[in-house]
């Protein structure tokens, strides 16, 4: 990869407004669905919507911290490192997410 330097295309998704606080949105993209969620401290994570356990949609979770409960079976999500906690085991891809001037930016692409 010498000279080459990753390059990430964000997009404008909507108003940090618009996702309620200790919830999520779910946003479909060419890379599949991406659940961007918002803590109670309008901390916004994103995540691929879907959990590793049996590809619940942790959009439709419940937050807590930074973390979300899958709503099929409980498996808890940090939102921090998509890891599963507790006793179980398995990761969703994070995506980066950031916040400029109210809005919220999510990364659609790495370009190597």
């Amino acid at each position: 990869m010498d000279g080459m330097r990753a390059v990430r295309d964000f997009i404008d998704i909507g108003a940090l407004e618009e996702i309620p606080r200790l919830g999520a949105r779910s946003v479909k993209t060419a890379m599949g669905d991406i659940a961007v969620f918002r803590t109670a401290h309008d901390t916004v994570y994103a995540l691929r919507d879907q959990c590793p356990h049996k590809a619940g949609p942790l959009s439709q979770g419940i937050v807590h911290g930074d973390a979300v409960t899958c709503p099929l079976h409980g498996w808890v999500i940090s939102l921090q490192t998509g890891n599963a906690m507790g006793l179980d085991t398995g990761c969703t891809p994070r995506f980066a997410v950031k916040v400029e001037h109210g809005r919220v930016l999510l990364a659609v692409g790495v370009i190597a």
